[in-house]
């Protein structure tokens, strides 16, 4: 991760293996000392041949070319992913908790007995999606189409079915509280928990494949628009694809509100588990809104720091050097009564002959800090979302502040603005003896990890977003100096691409998160000379990829700018003074 390139993924030995495919070479993360490199995985690595480009390029020529087939397509791929993710919980971590008996029956019949029913619909709705997009290709029957050029039959007949489900999707609420509830009661459920996340077949947080079927729904209202805007009023498939959306509009509108409050919690849950020094972070009311990395001014400098915005205060941390590499919570800053001050010239320090841009104080009634954003635009992000904040603070001012441990409150109010870092990395040192048992290894590619090495911050309104755009399907990809592409199966979601060999695989064999990417296509210098490219690029790394049609080139570069608009690209702030190698590698250009 301090390298833009593919990440490995993380594993881990452990009796959880529940399928020969665990039993693949394990793609460890990098150690401390090892520079970061690209993905070593024969699979991914292997060089295209000018025999698979023959095979792409017949399939194009067979396949149909309407717009509308694609579409149908997207909602096929989609669905295999959407399927593959329902099986983390329904087949795999079942059998995690069954095998260590760690789950009290009741949340067992809680969970299962309302995700189980909706992983059996959507077998058999996949199955005649496919079925369905097979006569269109001609797979099946090469002289039979004509009424089988459509999907609104299959989409209609199953969003109705689909109705019958709301109840079930009206407990996620309650499945997610009442899951999170067990692990903090109970330790054995808890260690269960976190050695399942460290799987490879659990490539996001747990609890996030608990909010897919509702946003499943809003990935069908937007994919059945796209149909009704793409058929005329005439067409044979347009009354079907307007009713098929009237129908799952009608169930997305009932569970917005639940959806917004699930996707809140769950990113609490998440922060909870990888920040050091702070306890009830899922409080009742509490609403987060951007995380990201600011500079802070301290009396060695400008230093690097992750800070988290909620509605109701905002924490800094820094970075852990533990085994753990989880954030340390250095301070606390409540939004009632807070003042934020932009600074209209540059913070100097004639000593060391620093002067940093894009600056900002804020004053709190706890204490000062001042702080410099890495851009403009980043600034301009963070000022506007403290002051919503400050905001909605003022409509609560009766609540108390909630939490932190005593160390947190005991440093504020000391006279230096901060810890020196030789006392923070004293503390993070003597704090990894004790965080051995809490977990063991950390997901690279969650937004906390990504906005370090970036140097950038994303918002709850960014994630939203992000979830809306989810995408899946084969891509031809290639490097800058290889001559050959590669077919992979790419699926897109949390700001992130995963590359599996094919879409029956468990697991991803590699990811690469967007966040900071510019997605563009080729230029004359790049020297590609084919159809439906679009090119990835982070400071010097470029990746190429290539799409099977218009439409779904279209696709991936609107879900791939739908990340990478989360952050800036413009130049990253670079002071003068003296800062160490890792800083300088974190001011450039993203």
């Amino acid at each position: 991760m301090d390298s833009p390139q593919l990440s490995r993924l993380n594993s881990k030995s452990s009796p959880l293996c529940l399928s020969p495919s665990f039993q693949m070479s394990t793609l460890s993360l990098p150690g401390a000392g090892q520079a970061s490199s690209p993905l070593q995985s024969p699979i991914l690595n292997e060089v295209g041949n000018n025999r698979l480009e023959e095979e792409e390029e017949g399939m194009r020529k067979r396949y149909p070319t309407d717009k509308a087939y694609f579409i149908a397509k997207e909602i096929l791929t989609t669905e295999r992913t959407y399927l593959k993710d329902l099986e983390v919980i329904t087949v795999w971590f079942r059998s995690a908790v069954i095998k260590e008996n760690v789950m009290p029956e009741c949340l067992m019949t809680l969970l299962f007995s309302n995700i189980d029913p909706i992983y059996e619909f959507h077998r058999s709705f996949l199955k005649e999606i496919d079925q369905r997009l097979a006569l269109w290709e001609g797979r099946s029957n090469p002289h039979v189409k004509g009424d089988y050029q459509k999907i609104g039959d299959v989409m209609l007949r199953n969003m109705c079915a689909l109705k019958e489900f709301t109840s079930y999707l009206q407990k996620h609420d309650m499945v997610l509280t009442e899951l999170e509830k067990a692990t903090k009661r109970l330790k054995k459920l808890e260690i269960v928990y976190k050695d399942f996340e460290l799987q490879k077949v659990c490539y996001l947080p747990l609890n996030t494949f608990l909010l897919k079927p509702i946003q499943r729904l809003m990935h069908y209202k937007l994919v059945l628009e796209r149909l009704c805007q793409h058929y005329t009023q005439d067409h044979p498939d347009y009354n079907n694809c307007r009713e098929a959306l009237k129908e799952v509009a009608e169930i997305a509108n009932l569970l917005q509100t639940s959806l917004i409050r699930l996707e809140n919690f769950q990113k609490l849950t998440e922060l909870q588990r990888d920040l050091i020094g702070i306890d009830n972070l899922t409080a009742p009311g509490r609403e987060f809104i951007r995380e990201g990395c600011l500079y802070k001014l301290t009396k060695k400098g400008l230093q690097q720091r992750m800070f988290f915005l909620f509605s109701d205060m905002l924490l800094y941390t820094s970075k852990g050097v533990t085994a753990t590499n989880q954030f340390k919570v250095h301070g606390q800053l409540p939004l009632q009564g807070m003042i934020l001050i932009v600074l209209d010239a540059p913070v100097e320090e004639s000593e060391n002959d620093w002067s940093v841009p894009h600056c900002f104080t804020i004053y709190s009634a706890q204490r000062t800090i001042v702080v410099a954003a890495s851009s403009k635009n980043e600034m301009g992000k963070w000022i506007e979302d403290l002051n919503m904040g400050i905001e909605v603070a003022k409509k609560y001012q009766d609540k108390s502040v909630i939490f932190t441990d005593p160390g947190l409150c005991d440093r504020s109010n000391r006279s230096s603005d901060e810890l020196s870092l030789e006392q923070e990395s004293e503390d993070e040192m003597s704090m990894s003896r004790n965080s051995l048992d809490k977990q063991t290894q950390y997901r690279a590619n969650t937004t906390m990890h990504v906005c370090w090495h970036r140097n950038t911050s994303v918002s709850m309104s960014d994630h939203s977003l992000a979830v809306e755009n989810q995408l899946s399907g084969y891509l031809l990809r290639k490097f800058k100096n290889s001559n050959g592409w590669q077919k992979l199966w790419v699926v897109f979601t949390n700001f992130c691409l995963f590359f599996y060999k094919t879409h029956q695989d468990d697991f991803p064999l590699a990811s690469l998160p967007l966040l900071g990417y510019t997605v563009s296509t080729p230029g004359e210098s790049d020297t590609i000379y084919k159809e439906f490219v679009f090119k990835l690029q982070f400071k010097s790394h470029v990746y190429y990829f290539r799409a099977e049609s218009e439409y779904t080139f279209e696709r991936w570069m609107e879900v791939i700018r739908s990340a990478a608009s989360a952050t800036s690209r413009i130049c990253l702030f670079k002071p003068k003074g003296p800062f160490g190698a890792e800083q300088e590698l974190s001011s450039s250009c993203i």
